[in-house]
């Protein structure tokens, strides 16, 4: 099978394995390109062709050019309406966006923030430990809310994974090395359970790889 396209990003990130692991599903193969941060992306051929200068981009065999990881990996499901991946309906594919705008803004954009409070993106001094449990007390509300919906459900849309399903995995690995420590991710039995039925299908196993799960929540150092 020819690829549908070319793609630039980084494995280990998560947009990227949503859009390998939305092609895996859909049983069609991008040519994911050699990439090296600060160097392919300063490049002038790819500045010419990928302006804002970030990955994941991507480009089509027809010349077609995408960035954002989410469209993209939308674009992709989107060739093989026959996945699933998005639905079988208007409806299912309505849902299919609900859960994919909640995983990426209640739940991945405060692991976001906890990570930048964390490693000190912010100006000197700017570490402020009541912004960092009000950020987690959101997570936290999120979390119940996915919680609750999961229970007596495998899926979040329909009764197979849906592009839903992978950007909330991706979302909820990348919070289990952040924010979700052993004891946060007792609390979350149902969540959980879906990761692991999600990250363990055969056909994306390897994309989304180990766990690497983390046993405390980040915090800090003492001496910060």
């Amino acid at each position: 099978m020819a690829p549908i396209g070319s793609l630039w990003g980084v494995p280990l990130l998560r947009r990227t394995k949503c859009i390998l692991s939305a092609a895996a599903i859909a049983g069609l193969e991008v040519d994911l390109k050699p990439f090296e941060f600060g160097v392919t992306n300063k490049s002038p051929e790819f500045v010419d062709k990928f302006p804002f200068a970030k990955i994941p981009t991507f480009e089509g065999e027809d010349g077609f050019v995408l960035l954002e990881g989410v469209s993209i990996a939308r674009y992709v499901a989107s060739l093989a309406p026959e996945s699933g991946l998005l639905g079988n309906s208007i409806k299912e594919a309505a849902l299919v966006d609900q859960w994919i705008h909640f995983a990426e803004h209640e739940i991945s954009g405060y692991t976001d923030l906890v990570w930048q409070l964390v490693k000190r993106f912010f100006p000197e001094k700017a570490y402020s430990e009541s912004i960092h449990k009000a950020v987690f007390e959101r997570q936290e509300r999120s979390l119940k809310f996915l919680e609750q919906n999961l229970n007596l459900r495998e899926f979040l849309v329909t009764d197979k994974i849906t592009l839903a399903d992978i950007v909330l995995t991706s979302v909820i690995q990348r919070a289990a090395r952040v924010t979700l420590g052993v004891a946060e991710r007792a609390l979350y039995p149902n969540v959980f359970a879906h990761y692991a039925r999600v990250a363990g299908d055969p056909r994306i196993k390897d994309i989304f790889g180990a766990a690497d799960f983390i046993e405390v929540p980040l915090a800090p150092k003492k001496d910060e």
